[in-house]
C-alpha cells in the first residue's frame, strides 16, 4: 500500500487513511470525530488501537517478499493522554524483522504532536499455504 491507494474496508469504516508508506515505515491519520467518541465523550480507545494496529500492519507488510502474509499474534497499546477530536497521527515503525516473527512499534500522537498513545505489535510472517 502507498499513499493515496485504496483504503481497507476497515479504513472506510473508521475513518483512517495512509499519508506515507515507506520500507519498514507507516503513517496514518484520523480525523477524529464525535462519531469516534466514548461514553465520557472522548476518542474511543479501540478507534486509537484500530488506527496504530493498520499503521504497524502496513509498515510490516512493506518489508515482506512476494508470497509473504502476515499475522499479528500480539498488540499492546499504552494510553498516555485523552483526545477527543481533530487530526490523530499514527506514526510506525518496524523494530525488528525476523526470518518468522518480527516486532513493531507506534507513535499516536495529536497535531501538535503530542503523545496520545504508544503501541506496539508482534506479527508473524506466513509463507506459502
Amino acid at each position: 500500500m502507498r499513499a493515496g491507494e485504496t483504503v481497507a474496508p476497515v479504513g472506510k469504516l473508521v475513518g483512517f487513511r495512509p499519508m506515507s508508506v515507506e520500507t519498514g515505515t507507516a503513517v496514518f491519520e484520523l480525523d477524529a470525530g464525535p462519531q469516534h467518541a466514548n461514553p465520557m465523550g472522548t476518542l474511543h480507545g479501540g478507534i486509537i488501537c484500530d488506527v496504530a494496529d493498520a499503521a504497524m500492519g502496513v509498515a510490516y507488510a512493506s518489508t515482506l517478499a512476494d508470497g509473504e502474509s502476515f499475522t499479528t499474534i500480539e498488540l499492546k497499546i499504552n494510553f498516555l493522554r485523552p483526545f477527543k477530536t481533530g487530526t490523530l497521527v499514527a506514526s510506525a515503525r518496524v523494530v525488528k524483522g525476523g526470518r518468522t516473527i518480527g516486532l513493531t512499534e507506534c507513535d499516536v500522537t495529536d497535531r501538535e504532536g503530542r503523545l496520545v498513545a504508544r503501541a506496539m505489535s508482534t506479527c508473524m510472517t506466513l509463507r506459502g499455504d
